[in-house]
């Protein structure tokens, strides 16, 4: 695996665990209630992972012409 590839690959669990970190202290925030904000992050984060796949396979249609 070429060194790019593994600096996107970490890159992108960061950027994740940040996401589901940040998502946390806000649902905590809003619900004070530790089981509520697990079953949004768990839920949210799940929906984003199809939403996220979907959007790649989409974006691999898109036809880029050179100028």
């Amino acid at each position: 695996m070429k060194e790019e590839k593994k600096r996107a690959i970490a890159k992108s669990i960061s950027y994740r665990i940040i996401c589901i970190i940040s998502l946390a202290i806000v649902t905590y925030v809003f619900t004070g209630d530790l089981i509520q904000m697990t079953s949004i992050v768990v839920v949210f984060q799940t929906i984003q992972t199809f939403i996220y796949y979907f959007h790649e396979r989409l974006w691999e249609r898109v036809q880029w012409k050179h100028i």
